[in-house]
């Protein structure tokens, strides 16, 4: 059984952990966008979380696939939309 004296605040837990996550993910976005060339940019944004974008020019992506080789050597996986 549940403590009663104890109540579940998730709004102030969600709070916390995008704020403690927020420095990691916009360092992992930085990361992929240094390997991914100069010409890479980066928007760091929230919503419900923390969250960051990283473009390149789509020329890029299309000949090289700058991005998606970037953000795999950083560690993230990527499957084709359905």
């Amino acid at each position: 059984m549940a403590d009663p004296g104890f109540k579940l605040d998730r709004k102030g837990g969600a709070e916390v952990l995008r704020e403690m996550v927020a420095d990691q993910i916009n360092e992992l976005a930085k990361h992929i966008a240094a390997q991914a060339g100069p010409d890479a940019e980066v928007e760091t944004y929230a919503t419900d979380r923390a969250a960051a974008s990283v473009r390149v020019p789509a020329d890029q992506q299309a000949k090289d696939g700058v991005l998606t080789r970037a953000a795999a050597a950083a560690g993230l996986e990527f499957r084709p939309k359905k």
